[in-house]
């Protein structure tokens, strides 16, 4: 090669190389499937916390990352199906909330992560191996509320200490709820009072269930949340109102729409909690690596509205111990 071809071919170089410096590679875009059997929302967007604690971390929706949603309505037969939709897409990380779903999502695939958010005892269901070790591709925020069983019903009794016969909702078709009920039961024969199991497994089963309680009268209820109660907690709702029948929820929505007390998690908090192990599955974290969470708080609230028209005063010691009394 002549000094001359050296001189261009070095030139060309040199003009090259700022083109090639300021070159990018696109912004990676993550997809997030969202699975849940509960109701699709208005807006057919994902839960507002969640959205909002991804985007403190830097996910923008629309700019690096993307939501893809599946809602079965409470039809826990839709599940399966959904998640193999959300599969097919090619998405980067299953979302779930409830048992049946995360279930649902477990059994569709083994490599794409799953984070959940509310299952149950994840590993009383078995839906993960332990939970300090998950295991597979599998790990989120377990809620123990098998142990906040028996808490609850004694928190229910202290409010209403004259009631010795309590009925249970709970939906019969999730394990989660079934391992709940039995909790209610070992619980009740601490107490010394008695339970009335009212299983529903279908909105028309609800409708029965309140039928029996008009049948026979209980003292107080207890009922246990999951896609098919939150769904139809209007109905349960109104007819504890229209009834006067004391009654125990595990969230604090069924307080603020006009229940009497609830004691449970934030569940906001929990979509918070589950947006760091998206963060760090995106970051190269494995799910078996990341043991399974609890909520290390929860919160005890009272409607005295609602125990004003039931005729019914909270003692002092619990409105003390309450996070929020609604007046």
């Amino acid at each position: 090669m002549d000094r001359r071809a050296v001189i261009f071919t070095v030139a060309g170089s040199l003009l090259a190389a700022p083109f090639a410096s300021h070159a990018q590679k696109p912004a990676k875009v993550w997809r997030i499937g969202f699975l849940s059997g509960g109701p699709r929302p208005a807006d057919g967007a994902l839960p507002v916390a969640l959205r909002q604690a991804l985007a403190d971390l830097g996910y923008v929706d629309g700019k690096n990352v993307t939501y893809t949603g599946r809602w079965a309505e409470s039809k826990i037969e839709r599940l399966p199906g959904f998640a193999a939709e959300l599969v097919g897409l090619d998405v980067d990380l299953l979302l779930t909330t409830g048992g049946p779903a995360s279930e649902a999502a477990k059994k569709a695939t083994s490599a794409i992560p799953i984070v959940f958010v509310a299952p149950g005892d994840a590993a009383a269901t078995g839906l993960v191996t332990s939970l300090a070790r998950p295991e597979g591709n599998i790990t989120g925020i377990s809620d123990p509320a098998t142990e906040l069983s028996a808490k609850r019903l004694g928190l229910l009794k202290e409010t209403v200490p004259s009631a010795t016969r309590f009925a249970v909702i709970w939906n019969a078709n999730d394990r989660a709820m079934t391992l709940r009920y039995g909790e209610v039961e070992k619980a009740a024969r601490v107490l010394h009072v008695t339970v009335q199991p009212l299983s529903v497994r279908t909105p028309d089963d609800i409708d029965a269930a309140l039928s029996t309680l008009t049948r026979e009268r209980t003292d107080a209820v207890f009922v246990v949340s999951d896609a098919l109660t939150n769904i139809n907690r209007k109905r349960i709702l109104d007819f504890a109102a229209a009834n006067h029948i004391p009654a125990m929820y595990e969230f604090a929505y069924y307080v603020r729409d006009g229940g009497l007390m609830s004691y449970g998690p934030n569940l906001d908090d929990m979509w918070g909690r589950a947006a760091i192990y998206v963060d760090k599955i995106f970051k190269g974290s494995k799910p078996s690596e990341l043991p399974v969470e609890q909520p290390t708080r929860y919160y005890l609230l009272f409607n005295l509205k609602t125990a004003k028209t039931l005729d019914l005063t909270i003692p002092q010691s619990l409105l003390l111990r309450a996070d929020d009394v609604i007046q």
